[in-house]
């Protein structure tokens, strides 16, 4: 089991450490006032103490001294530290003579001036207390986050366990389809690639190049499916396969050209995909036919938007997209930098 201060909440610290306060000061004067004079000053300092700490930690420190009026919050402090001592200073003289006192006393500005000078030593604990505040909130949020943290890797592991299911489950229709349709049983295992693909290299940061050229491939084999005459592709690779990239970054285009440029009625769909680089920059460019309904500019879509601002957050501005239309085809190009090993 934790210890009692790991457990407790912030509120409840202060509750004991203000009850162990009073008591102290009750302790420290009952031998000499007695119990009843002790308490009711004892519960006095504490009101008084706990006025000018949280006042100065909760209203003037962060509304004035944190948004950087500083000469403010030092004119409120002091205003604070004087104002609460004479109203202090006079409860406490008050108090004696009304409740205590055998003869009148007649020291009122003495006792003014002496819980003035308490108040300055009083602040100066606030500041210490607020440290302390701070400390105490700021363990109980890094375990919070720990065991938000546990419970997120606790919910991902059982997440795991269907993904990881069904790609069993598609292990074992493939190698059943294996021997009646072998093509069918290709296609499968693509699509088992594809979804591996997406649960253990999509969250990755990088990703190497011959992960993200398969992926493609067995994306634009299985879109082909779809299509009654196929289409004609084209992939030329001129890069180095261990090169990494981030992952998803160059679906974006080869999506495009299935969703925009392929007409399913045609026989005569081809597509161009080039992948050159070298040691600082990658390139990837795509050529297709120009399908797409009339009044629809070109690269407009919500895809590319996204990919733009995908590439801004990883790369800043060194990176190169554009979109444009040869003739009858539509092109994409694409430069990213390397990131070194």
């Amino acid at each position: 089991m934790k210890p009692f201060f790991e457990r407790a909440s912030t509120r409840t610290l202060q509750w004991l450490i203000w009850i162990f306060v009073c008591l102290i000061i009750f302790v420290t004067y009952v031998s000499e006032d007695g119990w009843r004079q002790s308490g009711t000053y004892a519960v006095l300092h504490c009101l008084f103490y706990a006025t000018l700490i949280y006042t100065n930690i909760l209203v003037l420190f962060p509304r004035l001294y944190v948004t950087g009026r500083r000469t403010w919050y030092f004119i409120c402090v002091a205003a604070l530290i004087l104002g609460l001592g004479v109203i202090r200073g006079f409860v406490y003289w008050w108090v004696y003579n009304t409740y205590f006192a055998v003869q009148h006393d007649e020291m009122l500005m003495n006792t003014i001036y002496s819980c003035i000078l308490s108040n300055i030593f009083i602040y100066i604990l606030s500041l210490v207390f607020r440290i302390a505040l701070a400390y105490f909130g700021l363990k109980k949020q890094a375990q919070e986050i720990l065991l938000q943290k546990s419970q997120a890797e606790l919910n991902l592991l059982k997440s795991q366990v269907q993904p990881h299911f069904l790609f069993n489950t598609l292990n074992n229709i493939y190698y059943e389809s294996y021997r009646e349709s072998p093509r069918t049983a290709l296609l499968i295992e693509r699509l088992s690639e594809i979804m591996r693909y997406f649960v253990d290299e999509s969250p990755k940061q990088y990703v190497q190049l011959s992960t993200e050229i398969r992926f493609l491939e067995n994306y634009m084999a299985l879109e082909q499916i779809r299509i009654r005459y196929g289409v004609h592709i084209r992939f030329t690779k001129e890069c180095d396969p261990e090169t990494r990239v981030p992952p998803m970054l160059l679906m974006t285009f080869v999506e495009n050209i299935f969703k925009h440029g392929i007409d399913k009625t045609s026989p005569l769909n081809s597509v161009d995909l080039v992948l050159s680089g070298d040691q600082n920059r990658l390139r990837f460019r795509t050529r297709n036919k120009l399908h797409r309904p009339p009044g629809t500019a070109p690269g407009s879509g919500f895809g590319i938007k996204n990919l733009r601002e995908r590439l801004r957050i990883l790369f800043g501005e060194d990176f190169e997209l554009d979109t444009h239309v040869e003739g009858l085809y539509f092109v994409a190009f694409l430069s990213i930098p390397v990131p070194c090993n």
